[in-house]
């Protein structure tokens, strides 16, 4: 069993740099890697807190990994787009929160994370968690429904960041 968990990492490596390569191909750019791979996600997790709610804002937590191109992809759209990046920075406070699925026993930080969230893996990756300045799951969004070919959609993202947000929530 151990051989096979061995093998099977190995395979998620490999196929982690073949896709940033074919990235670097496609765009012309590789993909900024923006996981802590060795931040406990509850310290993540609970900084984002008290600074959601010293400044008035949600939290977004986007669970994944730098092994997932589809969460590099959302990370460097959301930070390209102007319009994104703004609304992002004035409404809420966003943390990248490591998750490796060829490691998911990766002890108690990883499952405490796990069940603070809802356990969003469920959804696949990158998975958005909307957190309100006290901890509360106000949402869990499956970011599938915000891609478009293969990138994402821009009005979908917005309509997302928008509908979540404290001023449209009522201040929550």
């Amino acid at each position: 069993m151990r051989r096979m968990m061995i093998v099977f990492a190995a395979a998620m490596l490999m196929m982690s740099h073949a896709a940033f390569a074919q990235e670097a191909v496609q765009t012309g750019k590789a993909l900024p890697r923006v996981y802590d791979e060795e931040a406990n996600p509850n310290v993540l997790i609970d900084e984002a807190l008290a600074r959601a709610a010293a400044e008035g804002k949600n939290v977004v937590c986007q669970v994944g990994g730098n092994w997932c191109i589809w969460c590099l992809r959302f990370a460097d759209f959301i930070t390209s787009d102007k319009d994104i990046s703004t609304f992002v920075s004035a409404n809420y406070v966003y943390a990248h929160i490591n998750y490796n699925p060829s490691n998911p026993a990766a002890g108690e930080d990883t499952q405490r994370m796990l069940r603070r969230l809802g356990n969003p893996v469920r959804f696949g990756f990158p998975v958005l968690v909307v957190l309100g300045a006290d901890g509360t799951v106000l949402h869990i969004q499956d970011s599938s429904y915000l891609e478009e070919g293969s990138g994402y959609d821009k009005q979908k993202v917005m309509r997302f960041f928008v509908n979540w947000s404290r001023a449209a929530m009522g201040g929550f």
